[in-house]
C-alpha cells in the first residue's frame, strides 16, 4: 500500500484537470498573441480562465495576473512594490516561506529597503497589536507581507484583522495564500487586501502555473520584461493549457468547498486521535485544535536511535511526508518554521498533509505503520 501525505508540498492533478487541459495539448495550440483564428481560441480560453479566477476570490478581471506559480507571484509584489510603489519598509514575520524570506534578503541588498520581521509565539503566531504599533510609529510607506496560512505548522492568520489595521494605518498588505486558496472561502472584494498569490498545484492542479491578485488601485510594472502578454504585465507565451487547469482546478475546489474540509478535517482529527492514543508523548506543533489550516498536522516524535531514520522509514513503509518542509530540496535540513517557534530541537517534526482523496483506512494503515518505526515508550 502506498499513501500520499505530502499534499502540502502538491497535490494529486484531478482527472477532470487533466480532461480539460488536453484539448489545449491536441486541438488549439495556437499562440494567443496570434490574430488568426487559431490564435483567437486560445486567447478565449485564457480569458474564460482568468474569470473563472475572478470570480473564484471576488475579484475583477482585470486584478487576475497568471504567473508561473507562488513563488513568482511573491516576487512581483514585494519587488514591484518597492520599485514602483515607493514602499521603503516591509513587515513580514520569520515563519514565511522561503520565497518570501529570501525576495526580502534580496530587496534590502539592492533597494535598501528597511525589513522587520515580527515576533512570533511559541504556535508561530503574532501579534496584531504589535504589528498596529510598528506601524502606527512609523510614516515611511509600508507594505505587509504576512502567509495566510503556514505550509509547516498550518497556523493561520486572520486576513480580515490584519487587512484592518493594514488600512486603519495606510499600509499595503500582501498575503501569501498559496496553501488556503480553494481550500477556504476568499473574497477580496471583503477584504482590503492589496496583492494575494496562488499556485494551480496545491489544489489539484498542474505545476508551473499561478496568479497574482493585484488590487486595481496599485498601478505596477512588469517583473518579466518582454512581450505585451497579461496586458502588458507580464512577458512570455502564456502557459495556456496550464491556465485552464488553474481554472478548473480552482472552480471545482470552491464548488465543492465544504464537503472537502469536512472530509479532511475528520481525517486530521482522526490521525490527532490515533497518535494521542498510540503515543502518549507525541506532541503538535503550531496549534492544530485552533484557527489553523485543516489540510497540515505538523507531529513532534520524542528523540530515538531511530529519529534520523524516521522520514525514509516511513517512506519505505509505503508512506509519504516531508521533515518539516519540502519545498527546498530533497534532503533535510533544519526548518527556519521550528526554529522560529523555539520547538524543541532534540525531537523529530514530521509535516503529514491530506487531501480530498486520503482515507480513513489509509489513516490508520500510517499509524499502524508508525507503531513499529517510532519506539514505544519506556515503561516507568
Amino acid at each position: 500500500m502506498r499513501v500520499y501525505l505530502d499534499n502540502a508540498a502538491t497535490t494529486p492533478i484531478r482527472p477532470e484537470v487533466v480532461d480539460a487541459m488536453i484539448p489545449y495539448m491536441r486541438e488549439f495550440y495556437g499562440n494567443p498573441s496570434s490574430i488568426h483564428a487559431d490564435g483567437r481560441k486560445v486567447r478565449a480560453a485564457i480569458e474564460e480562465a482568468r474569470k473563472i479566477v475572478a470570480q473564484c476570490i471576488g475579484a475583477s478581471i482585470g486584478e487576475i495576473f497568471f504567473t508561473s506559480g507562488g513563488t513568482e507571484s511573491n516576487n512581483m509584489a514585494l519587488k514591484c512594490s518597492v520599485r514602483d510603489l515607493g514602499v521603503q519598509r516591509i513587515i513580514s514575520s520569520p515563519t514565511e516561506h522561503h520565497c518570501v524570506l529570501h525576495t526580502l534578503e534580496c530587496i534590502e541588498k539592492e533597494f535598501g529597503t528597511e525589513i522587520l520581521l515580527m515576533d512570533v509565539d511559541r504556535q508561530g503566531r503574532i501579534d496584531p497589536a504589535q504589528l498596529a504599533d510598528r506601524l502606527a510609529t512609523s510614516g515611511e510607506k509600508t507594505l505587509v507581507s504576512l502567509m495566510h496560512a503556514n505550509n509547516e505548522i498550518g497556523t493561520m492568520i486572520d486576513l480580515h484583522e490584519i487587512a484592518g489595521i493594514c488600512q486603519t494605518h495606510g499600509a499595503l498588505f500582501h498575503s501569501d495564500t498559496v496553501q488556503t486558496v480553494g481550500h477556504f472561502p476568499l473574497d477580496v472584494g471583503d477584504i482590503p487586501i492589496d496583492f494575494l498569490s496562488g499556485a494551480a498545484h496545491k489544489l489539484h492542479g498542474p505545476k508551473g502555473v499561478g496568479f497574482i491578485y493585484i488590487n486595481g488601485d496599485n498601478k505596477i510594472n512588469p517583473l518579466i520584461d518582454g512581450g505585451s502578454q497579461e496586458r502588458n504585465m507580464r512577458g512570455g507565451t502564456e502557459n495556456v493549457y496550464g491556465i485552464v487547469g488553474l481554472a478548473r482546478a480552482l472552480q471545482m475546489m470552491v464548488d465543492d468547498l465544504e464537503h472537502e474540509e469536512n472530509h479532511i478535517r475528520d481525517l486530521r482529527d482522526r490521525f490527532m486521535h490515533r497518535l494521542k492514543e498510540t503515543f502518549p508523548d507525541v506532541e503538535f506543533n503550531g496549534d492544530p485544535e485552533g484557527n489553523a489550516l485543516y489540510t497540515v498536522l505538523s507531529v513532534s516524535f520524542p528523540r530515538s536511535d531511530r529519529s534520523d531514520m524516521l522520514l525514509l522509514s516511513l517512506d519505505i513503509a509505503g508512506v509519504s511526508a516531508s521533515g518539516g518542509s519540502a519545498c527546498t530540496s530533497g534532503a533535510e535540513a533544519g526548518s527556519h518554521v521550528l526554529q522560529a517557534i523555539q520547538a524543541d530541537p532534540t525531537r523529530k517534526t514530521i509535516r503529514f498533509s491530506f487531501s480530498r482523496f486520503n482515507t480513513a483506512e489509509e489513516i490508520d494503515y500510517v499509524v499502524e505503520q508508525l507503531k513499529s518505526i517510532v519506539p514505544a515508550p519506556a515503561s516507568v
